[in-house]
């Protein structure tokens, strides 16, 4: 290969002998676990996000860990061989870490799949998933189930992967078994306060995540809720002829209206007050995932903030691009739940994620098969609800973020920094040294079209609602752990990242 001696001498002050160079316009050699054979190398870009702040400058990567950050002016290799991966103005920024992922493995593979559902996730850009305890088949609520999901994840995929446990009634009653399926490596928990949909993983109250909190507070995990609550609704929904309303997303709508959410958030915030300084529950945190409202609901978590209460709170892309009044006639591929609202409430989750109200972002990633989408009848009501979303984040939150002014380190912090904190991923989430080299590198004016002659890697394109779309902010190589385990469209022939259990 050649050395490039012209383009690295541009890049440095100094330059000690046999500097190898990499052009990533060329195909590198590949091995099975990485597309670049090294353990030790630089990456250099004039556009690198750190935490102080975007560098024009360099990246060492020893055997999966960063072990310096140099800015550019102050780069002096001092290595008799040195492999040097250049990336020219291309943005290298901490690797995306989602943490609201259904993965569906194992028992319903068909829907997705760990191999699947990793590959999307560095071809998008995401080098760390928390596979939620749902829609796998069992769910994973116990010590024994966990093993399950574990061993299911072995030797599968593409990018790291932890977990969070159910919290379900069984089990917030019994404390034995919650402890147990806490030493056995989630992440944390996560429970329903509405029917779930999964049959062995039944919603749980206010009382059930109260009995919880002390348990969780020991252990200093998380718990994460969906939070909609049922109402007896003044109105009922009635169907024109019985089908053709149903097709209106509207309808829909009405089902879940905002109050639901309003309800559920203020159960939990007067639980969440005994996780302040002092309180009965010191040590545990609450994190309120998929935020859809952004009036009432928001407006509760921010006083709860304010008085000190442990409490975070999520929205997902599908939430910032899309509008209720947008959405057509039958296109069940845009149910979710809580569901998408109109163009002001998007406006004013947009105004709150800049102000720092909304935390973090997630996924959502909740695909099926593509039968239970129902697009041909096209009944909103009956319809499987999720949004199939997990290669497409990054661009999507991009290319509806520019329009808000918003920047790489906003981005880092919403998709690396605060999850990784969430998670207790203590050495993921930024670039900085002692971190493990998760890194995704990608291309911000770069507009490519969703369409059918684009790779996607997600086992159900058909499903997504973000297919059919223009979108920028194109994703060129991702590492995981130092392994390059994706770089435009290729993937490392095997999968060798790894599941996260809590130690």
């Amino acid at each position: 290969m050649e050395s490039g001696k012209k383009s690295t001498l541009a890049l440095l002050p100094l330059f000690l002998s046999f500097l190898f160079y990499f052009d990533f316009s060329k195909k590198l050699p590949s091995s099975d676990c990485s597309l670049l054979p090294h353990n030790h190398y630089w990456i250099s870009s004039k556009r690198i996000v750190t935490p102080n702040g975007t560098i024009s400058g360099a990246v060492e990567i020893k055997e999966g860990r960063i072990i310096s950050v140099v800015a550019e002016e102050n780069w002096h290799v001092n290595s008799r061989f040195t492999t040097v991966v250049n990336f020219g103005e291309s943005v290298v920024m901490p690797g995306f870490i989602d943490v609201h992922a259904h993965l569906d493995d194992p028992g319903r593979s068909e829907w997705e799949g760990f191999p699947s559902g990793t590959k999307a996730a560095a071809a998008g850009g995401v080098t760390t998933l928390v596979d939620m305890p749902l829609n796998s088949a069992p769910s994973t609520v116990s010590e024994e189930t966990l093993k399950l999901k574990v061993q299911a994840a072995e030797g599968r995929v593409y990018v790291d992967v932890g977990f969070w446990g159910g919290l379900v009634p069984e089990n917030a009653e019994n404390t034995s078994s919650l402890e147990r399926l806490l030493n056995a490596g989630v992440l944390g928990l996560k429970s329903f306060m509405v029917p779930s949909g999964i049959n062995d993983f039944p919603m749980t109250t206010a009382s059930h995540i109260k009995e919880a909190l002390p348990t969780l507070a020991r252990y200093k995990r998380p718990l994460l809720v969906h939070a909609e609550v049922l109402l007896d609704l003044d109105e009922k929904v009635e169907l024109e002829d019985g089908v053709e309303n149903a097709r209106s997303y509207s309808t829909y709508l009405k089902t879940r209206p905002a109050s639901m959410e309003e309800a559920a958030i203020n159960q939990l915030i007067t639980l969440s007050k005994d996780t302040r300084a002092g309180g009965s529950a010191e040590g545990a945190h609450l994190h309120i995932v998929h935020l859809s409202d952004a009036r009432t609901s928001l407006n509760l978590i921010k006083e709860a903030k304010q008085r000190g209460d442990s409490i975070t709170v999520e929205t997902c892309p599908h939430y910032l691009a899309f509008a209720a009044e947008d959405i057509p006639d039958g296109d069940t591929r845009f149910k979710c739940a809580p569901p998408i609202r109109d163009a002001a409430n998007k406006e004013k989750l947009w105004d709150a994620l800049l102000d720092g109200d909304i935390d973090m972002l997630s996924s959502d990633h909740s695909p099926s098969v593509p039968e239970m989408k129902l697009l041909d009848e096209g009944d909103f009501l009956k319809a499987w609800g999720g949004i199939s979303s997990l290669q497409f984040v990054l661009p999507v939150t991009w290319t509806h973020g520019r329009k808000h002014g918003i920047t790489f380190e906003q981005l880092a912090s919403w998709w690396s920094e605060k999850p990784a904190k969430l998670a207790g991923l203590t050495t993921k989430g930024a670039i900085a040294v002692g971190n493990q080299a998760d890194i995704v590198v990608w291309e911000p004016d770069m507009e490519f079209d969703l369409d059918n002659d684009y790779p996607v890697h997600i086992k159900h394109p058909s499903i997504s609602a973000y297919m059919g779309s223009r979108l920028s902010g194109k994703v060129l190589s991702t590492f995981v752990g130092g392994n390059l385990v994706y770089k435009e469209g290729n993937h490392a022939s095997q999968a060798c990242a790894l599941p996260i259990l809590h130690k």
